[in-house]
């Protein structure tokens, strides 16, 4: 008689079969953890944006907040920085003056607040998730009182990516709450 080498058939076909069941409970998983990595890496970048708001305004009172990402990014004759380049964050945000400037799943925007004597006294950030439910669960935005705020709404759905968020729908506690 002979002795049988190696697998058979339906030994194979199991193992398949186990591997896909595996599979099909570990990818939705994953797909989620990296929607919250994306909605934790919106708020951080918010937060950093605050920052160099901040820094901004107080390197240069004369001029208030910035109200372009290009005066908050790099210059482009480095090591030059000053308030048209604060090189206070990197060139991915800053590729363009007010937005949308995509990285990790959401594209973000600047609206500043007119100009009251040649000063900038506020601006909205707003970071909208490039598509909902795939590349992050929710739209933020914050303004000059550093609060990051999300969308109540259970499906936001508006904003999306090609739309700023005004400062007083930023502060409009019916749409957007504080996040904890």
């Amino acid at each position: 008689m002979h002795k049988q080498k190696g697998f058979s058939l339906i030994e194979l076909l199991i193992v398949v079969a186990i591997i896909l069941i595996i599979a099909a409970i570990a990818i939705p998983n994953l797909l989620r953890s990296k929607m919250s990595a994306n909605d934790a890496a919106a708020a951080s970048t918010l937060r950093t944006l605050n920052t160099a708001q901040v820094t901004y305004a107080t390197n240069y009172p004369a001029v208030g907040y910035a109200d372009t990402f290009t005066k908050l990014g790099p210059n482009p004759a480095p090591p030059l920085c000053d308030q048209t380049a604060a090189c206070l964050i990197d060139n991915v945000l800053s590729a363009t003056a007010n937005g949308p400037n995509p990285k990790g799943g959401y594209a973000y925007w600047l609206n500043p607040a007119a100009a009251n004597a040649g000063v900038i006294g506020d601006y909205a950030f707003a970071a909208n998730s490039i598509t909902i439910n795939s590349t992050g669960s929710n739209n933020f935005c914050t303004m000059s009182d550093a609060v990051i705020r999300s969308m109540k709404a259970a499906n936001p759905v508006v904003p999306q990516v090609s739309v700023t968020v005004p400062i007083a729908t930023c502060a409009t506690a019916a749409t957007y709450a504080s996040i904890q």
